[in-house]
């Protein structure tokens, strides 16, 4: 069971942000998608996730994503955003209990407090959301996504995790924390893709990496293999070099210049 994109196209009005698009995705990998802004990394994962129109075909454990019923996705995939507003003042707990199936009254065996000290909130169940810092409000929805579907693996197949930016407003230590949420995951059988801004971390977390650039990929497979000078630079549109740390294989890239001809700055 994967999640499969074929011949994919998304329009927003007249612009067409994705055109002719095709990856996979594995259970017990965590899939990371990268590349430039506005190169369609977000409208690729919302796709993925049935929450917008689009042309093609994406097959999620065997379900036609753009037919299926939305407890139907809800039942395999929990999705995080970039962004999540509340207007109400809900306490962590309640916010993290929208992703159980019975809904905020239900908490099945505990799962929404053991969610929250997964994602390293213990203790902050009565804490109001809107009190929170935003890497907390962050961890929170990653919480709730978890608490969804909290089993990587079940006999009706992998569950996913479709996470967008998971370590955008997070420090060092957390961005570390909710990466290895993510990795223990898949290698528990689950299945996730995320879109992630930060090389060094993908390099380090992820088994498959998409690099895509104006609306395409780029090039796909491991790390090692994609996260090359040449790949990177043509995607980024900025001399990159990608080097390995003396203790091990993951790649790290350092900037160089912005342009080819060294120009380390914008120009005034």
């Amino acid at each position: 069971m994967t999640l499969t994109v074929r011949n994919l196209a998304v329009h927003y009005g007249r612009k067409t942000v994705i055109d002719g698009l095709y990856s996979d995705a594995l259970p017990g990998a965590l899939t990371a998608i990268v590349g430039p802004n506005g190169s369609g990394k977000s409208t690729l994962i919302k796709a993925m996730c049935g929450d917008l129109p689009y042309d093609g075909t994406i097959t999620l454990n065997g379900i036609d994503v753009f037919r299926a019923q939305p407890w139907e996705l809800a039942a395999v995939r929990g999705v995080l955003p970039q962004t999540s507003t509340l207007a109400f003042p809900f306490h962590a707990i309640e916010v993290v209990k929208i992703g159980l199936t019975s809904g905020t009254e239900a908490d099945h065996e505990g799962r929404a407090s053991a969610a929250l000290a997964r994602v390293g909130l213990a203790g902050y169940a009565n804490r109001y959301y809107q009190e929170l810092s935003g890497g907390e409000q962050q961890r929170v929805q990653l919480a709730r996504v978890l608490a969804q579907v909290w089993a990587p693996a079940t006999a009706s197949g992998p569950n996913w995790l479709m996470l967008d930016e998971p370590v955008s407003s997070l420090d060092i230590a957390h961005q570390l924390q909710v990466m290895r949420i993510a990795q223990n995951f898949a290698r528990a059988g689950g299945g996730v893709v995320a879109v992630m801004h930060d090389l060094n971390l993908t390099g380090l977390f992820a088994d498959q990496v998409l690099v895509m650039a104006e609306g395409q990929v780029l090039a796909a497979g491991r790390p090692a293999d994609v996260m090359t000078d040449g790949v990177l630079s043509r995607a980024y549109g900025c001399d990159l070099r990608v080097n390995t740390a003396p203790q091990g294989m993951a790649p790290f890239v350092l900037p160089h210049s912005i342009d080819a001809s060294g120009n380390a700055g914008f120009a005034e």
